[in-house]
């Protein structure tokens, strides 16, 4: 299915865009962009042919097929109806309202009688979502909720990133990860697994001693109950996918688990990201279930008061701020942290013992300190929670590519300062290579292209050689031979008309990716237009095709469009 939904939407792509640069005249109060969805959805299950519309297609598409697909049925229920006869207008005076269609009156007329059973189905979807919502919100107002940290978090200083090469080297100190190995390999192949308990109490002893972990003593709980560290850890190894069920009641250690710690780098931090979310197993177990629910998610609380405390705090402190965040989130939040201190002599002990088994942090005098590699698993976790942090590589760690890619989201001054750090641990010569090397790797990015020319060209004739060097790069010849010219070089070439065009269309490119007036604003800028047009398509830039038709559709002056459409038409021949 999912390639037939890109096969259709490819398909109607180019029809789509051409509806909202009509839309804007002709239907300036309907949401272009609700359309999308019903053409797609329209195609795939009521016609072939996207533009051949019958009246049960309407009934099919918005009753039928939308209550099960729309994102936001708050704006369908405002919007889809007025924005879909706009649509069916459109395909109607463009002509494509193709034969076998019903009329353009007769689909208003259906889509007039349906358009208040759309609108309470889209408002039923609407108080379907608030109930869920609510429930949700009441499932994740918990200690471990970031959401009321938000604001925090995102005044919070640049947090510096260390590099992978450095990052993985830690997990494979991780001692709870090759805990989960070592079980998985004492699960070996086949193991069949019980319903009640997992495994047996004779084979719970085998795997406590292959993890060196001590039997307990005799109670009156069953040797399953008592034993929560090793489920932690079972679980850990199916989370890391060294442990994978085969069937109902039989599971098995994956070919590669014996293999731990992971040679390549990356395959190391994409394991330990797998098991990245375990660490909600260091919450404390109790022996009450609904004391353990009070006090769950005290991990994650620990991780975000260390991380707004800058990546350090007293212990003392945080035991005390718990302790209250306990009590005021849940009526038995005290009696649950006495019970937790009871049973395990702190209540963060369990916490702290995982996080630092995780290698997520360090506990030295008092003292909790989030480690690089929990730093960088902290960031992935408030990420997931949708709140932002200013998260950057550490300028030792940084690339190239980071410093441009970085740079071109920040202002102007922020990212001269990050180019004027970057620059103090590398010569200019080495700086403008490696600027220029990262700039070649997609010849598609504009941005990155320019910005890379802005800081290569700061550097003076320090940067020669690498200027020299760009030239044998399609995409960044034009900004070498224009740079070395400058600098009066005299063995380098001069610019050529085909640079110049590069340049424009490299320009037009970031225009474009601003919004419509932008882009007509840097075409006006530009001057004669149509004489441009009437050589620059023979360019073979990435986005030549693209931004024709682009100035074919956006610029108001007609005689500028019709040479766009010309040009376009060269260019695909041309490239054909």
């Amino acid at each position: 299915m999912t390639d037939r939904i890109e096969a259709a939407a490819a398909e109607l792509r180019p029809l789509l865009q051409n509806f909202i640069l009509w839309a804007r005249e002709n239907a300036p109060g309907s949401d272009a962009n609700l359309v999308g969805s019903v053409a797609l959805w329209h195609r795939l299950i009521a016609s072939d042919d996207v533009g051949r519309w019958k009246q049960a297609d309407l009934r099919t598409v918005l009753l039928d097929r939308m209550p099960q697909v729309v994102e936001d049925p708050d704006a369908a229920a405002d919007g889809m109806v007025p924005a879909v006869r706009a649509y069916l207008t459109f395909l109607s005076e463009s002509n494509h309202l193709t034969k076998g269609s019903a009329s353009l009156d007769d689909l208003l007329v259906e889509l007039d009688r349906l358009e208040d059973d759309f609108v309470d189905a889209m408002e039923d979807l609407v108080v379907e979502q608030d109930e869920y919502e609510d429930e949700d919100e009441e499932e994740s107002e918990g200690l471990g909720d970031f959401e009321p940290f938000a604001d925090e978090l995102s005044d919070l200083p640049t947090i510096r990133l260390r590099p992978d090469a450095e990052l993985a080297a830690a997990t494979r100190k991780t001692t709870l990860i090759t805990k989960a190995r070592d079980l998985a390999v004492w699960v070996g192949s086949e193991r069949r697994v019980g319903e009640t308990s997992l495994l047996s109490d004779a084979e719970i002893g085998e795997a406590l001693t292959a993890l060196g972990l001590a039997a307990p003593e005799p109670g009156d709980k069953s040797l399953a109950d008592s034993v929560p560290a090793l489920w932690n850890i079972w679980n850990l190894a199916i989370d890391l996918d060294f442990l994978q069920p085969e069937g109902e009641d039989t599971v098995s250690a994956d070919a590669d688990t014996a293999d731990w710690p992971f040679e390549e780098d990356d395959d190391a931090l994409d394991a330990w990201m797998a098991g990245l979310h375990s660490i909600d197993y260091g919450d404390p177990e109790l022996e009450d279930e609904e004391a353990t629910i009070a006090l769950s998610g005290l991990t994650r609380a620990l991780l975000i008061r260390v991380l707004l405390a800058t990546g350090s705090k007293p212990l003392a402190e945080l035991r005390t701020e718990l302790a209250e965040a306990a009590a005021e989130y849940d009526d038995l939040g005290a009696d649950a942290w006495a019970a937790a201190a009871e049973r395990y002599g702190d209540p963060l002990n369990p916490v702290l013992e995982w996080l630092t088994g995780y290698g997520m942090i360090e506990v030295e005098h008092d003292q909790v300190r989030l480690t690089s590699l929990g730093m960088e698993g902290l960031v992935h976790l408030v990420d997931d929670a949708d709140i932002e942090l200013d998260a950057r590589p550490a300028i030792d760690a940084m690339t190239a590519l980071d410093l441009l890619s970085f740079s071109a989201e920040l202002p102007e001054e922020e990212a001269d300062a990050e180019f004027a750090a970057w620059m103090e641990l590398r010569a200019p010569a080495q700086a403008a290579k490696e600027l220029l090397e990262a700039a070649a790797e997609d010849d598609a990015d504009a941005l990155i292209r320019v910005q890379a020319a802005s800081m290569v060209g700061s550097l003076g004739e320090e940067a020669v050689p690498a200027w020299k060097d760009a030239l044998d790069e399609p995409s960044l010849r034009p900004y070498a031979a224009t740079h070395l010219a400058q600098l009066g070089v005299d063995d380098a070439p001069s610019p050529t008309q085909a640079d110049t065009h590069w340049l424009i269309l490299d320009m037009l490119t970031i225009s474009a990716g601003l919004g419509r007036p932008e882009f007509v604003s840097s075409l006006d800028d530009i001057g004669d237009l149509v004489n441009l047009l009437d050589v620059i398509w023979k360019v073979p830039h990435p986005h030549l095709e693209e931004l024709l038709e682009a100035i074919g559709k956006a610029h108001p002056d007609k005689q500028v469009g019709k040479a766009a459409k010309r040009a376009l038409f060269k260019a695909r021949s041309n490239h054909n």
